[in-house]
């Protein structure tokens, strides 16, 4: 039968690659920085070559915000967009020559923006006779060779994303995203790209990719029997001696991990989160490695492998197209093979370029149909609520999702077994940005509040493990001392702990104290007015992400579920405002907790 590109794709995952030549005629030798070397008076033959490198893209293709309905911009005058990308990458193809690049990308493509959001849910990519998605659309104009798996191609199910492999014309990566059954690479684990040099001999580069464990976890509802996620530093060791034996002549690994060596799970699973130090440093025979997932920007940094003691170099472009990573390599012909003599790497700021014209004209359709969507009312508010000072104060609008979250999981809950239990509901501040405004309340209004696709969940939990979660909560805040001064700006984030991963609960009240190290700063943890009883049960109202073991918070993990639904939390966000029909925060707001210094309140 015909190989059409569907079952190539199938055929190169279960066989491991797809072997494609780039570039067509021979390119003079001087685009190639061909210089002379040592030897018999004779030059050597040299041939260099760029890899372009994206990650962490998050369904941005437009330098815009859909939450808050303007272009976007942040203190830094960052930009944002894969159209922005498509500048840089141009002015990188004609500096270099065509056929002398790559590009490639590190993961987390298809969730993040409205942009994304409409086209796995609203108008869905699956549908029979669907549309294209977005950026699958914009990385095939551009040009992608390969992409690597993120966490959050898994957020929508595996239909969608095999939906969106298969309108790629590239393929994704995934060399230990692995059938549960067979225990085979589910997808591509990776590709052979040949580029053509003026000496007669080709250049191999191969391309791994390799996604995050934590999908185990953070997307269990959508993987779990499915797939399995072994670590990134044990399949790299599976494959890379085995691309080396194919040929490669280059090995550069696309891997969704961070550099730092930490895992946010613990030890629940038995797999490093952010390898991409370790892979460097444990796997011989890696030249390169586009780290993602992190949201750092690592213009360059070299890790010597242990075993070689050979220099690995690493590079992050900061997330959403804010950066282009640029990895340099020069080649010279030695015994009968191309042997890399130096490699390094660079980012570009996508806020020097313009947008690309062909980027946004191909999707400025879709573009519109979003913000039309995005600015749909959905209901009225009696006052602006925001999220501003969410990050150490009691706010209403983070109340909003507590109280959305409790109605939803009480209603659930009625008339059966643990009906009578009281409910208690986390939240965290998501954005420091998102606002309810006074007066009209659309679609983006409610939607901005809630910017990760999380279910809903209801588990188990006891008084005292509710204590004990909050306290691991508070770890969130700098300790500081009584009477010593308190500046916002540098109070919260302590140990790195991003803003997600910080749990205000609502249904009880208590008393942060931030005088007091790390483990002893709930005070006067409350239930309807009374001390909590350690052994009390409660249901606790938590997204699936916390739920799973993201964070690591102590208990909620292995308590037991006794409800879940597959609607995103931003939906029912959305769904409750529309029901209502106005936000009033005089109705359901309550200041709960408090951060204090020996008894005396912060703010």
């Amino acid at each position: 039968m015909p190989l059409n590109r569907r079952t190539f794709l199938g055929t190169s995952a279960a066989a491991g690659a797809g072997v494609a030549i780039v570039g067509g005629a021979a390119v003079p030798a001087e685009a190639h920085g061909h210089g002379h070397g040592h030897g018999h008076g004779r030059p050597q033959k040299r041939y260099s070559f760029t890899v372009m490198g994206t990650t962490d893209l998050h369904g941005n293709v437009f330098n815009w915000d859909y939450f808050t309905d303007k272009e976007f911009d942040d203190a830094d005058h960052n930009d944002v967009g894969l159209a922005k990308i498509s500048t840089l990458v141009d002015e990188v193809r004609r500096e270099k020559g065509r056929h002398n690049t790559l590009m490639i990308d590190a993961g987390d493509t298809i969730q993040g923006t409205q942009l994304s959001y409409y086209y796995a849910r609203i108008d869905p990519i699956t549908a029979k006779r669907g549309p294209v998605h977005p950026m699958a659309q914009a990385m095939n104009a551009i040009g992608y060779d390969a992409a690597a798996l993120g966490n959050h191609e898994f957020n929508y199910g595996i239909p969608v994303l095999r939906k969106f492999e298969e309108q790629c014309d590239f393929p994704l990566l995934g060399a230990n995203a692995v059938d549960a059954k067979t225990l085979k690479p589910a997808f591509a684990p990776y590709v052979i790209k040949k580029l053509r040099t003026p000496h007669g001999r080709d250049v191999k580069v191969a391309i791994l990719g390799l996604t995050n464990p934590g999908v185990a976890i953070w997307d269990k509802v959508n993987v779990g029997g499915k797939l399995v996620f072994p670590g990134l530093e044990e399949q790299a060791a599976k494959f890379v001696p085995r691309l080396r034996s194919m040929g490669a002549d280059v090995v550069i690994v696309s891997a969704h991990s961070g550099n730092s060596g930490t895992s946010s799970y613990g030890d629940q699973i038995p797999y490093v989160e952010n390898a991409a130090g370790l892979v460097a440093e444990q796997v011989p025979g890696i030249d390169a490695i586009l780290v993602g997932h992190a949201h750092l920007e690592i213009p360059e940094y070299f890790v010597e492998n242990k075993e070689t003691g050979k220099k690995v170099v690493l590079s992050e472009p900061l997330k959403w197209g804010q950066r282009l990573t640029l990895f340099d390599f020069d080649l010279v012909w030695e015994k009968g093979r191309w042997v890399v003599e130096k490699a390094g790497s660079q980012v570009l700021n996508s806020n020097t370029a313009a947008e690309d014209r062909k980027i946004t004209k191909l999707l400025t359709d879709e573009h519109k149909k979003v913000i039309a969507y995005v600015n749909q009312v959905i209901g009225t508010s009696a006052a602006t609520m925001t999220t501003a000072e969410a990050a150490w104060k009691d706010e209403p609008i983070i109340d909003l999702i507590n109280v959305v979250q409790a109605e939803t999981v009480t209603a659930a809950l009625a008339g059966g077994e643990y009906a009578e239990l009281p409910v208690l509901s986390q939240a965290s501040c998501f954005s420091r940005t998102a606002q309810i405004p006074a007066g009209d309340v659309t679609i983006r209004d409610a939607a901005g509040l809630y910017t990760f696709e999380n279910t809903l969940e209801a588990r188990l939990m006891t008084g005292a493990q509710i204590k004990d979660y909050l306290e691991f909560s508070a770890r969130y805040y700098v300790q500081t001392a009584a009477g010593a001064p308190v500046d916002p700006a540098k109070l919260t984030n302590a140990d790195d702990t991003p803003d997600y991963n910080y749990d205000a609960v609502s249904g009880v009240t208590y008393d942060i104290d931030i005088a007091k190290p790390n483990g002893s700063r709930i005070v006067g943890l409350s239930f309807e007015g009374k001390a909590i009883d350690p052994a009390a049960q409660f249901v606790l109202a938590v997204n699936n992400y916390r739920a799973s073991g993201g964070g690591n918070f102590p208990h909620v993990a292995a308590a037991k579920q006794v409800w879940a639904n597959s609607e995103e939390i931003r939906n029912t966000i959305i769904a409750w405002v529309q029901e209502k029909g106005s936000v009033d925060g005089s109705q359901f707001a309550s200041v709960d907790w408090r951060l204090t210094r020996d008894g005396t309140p912060v703010f």
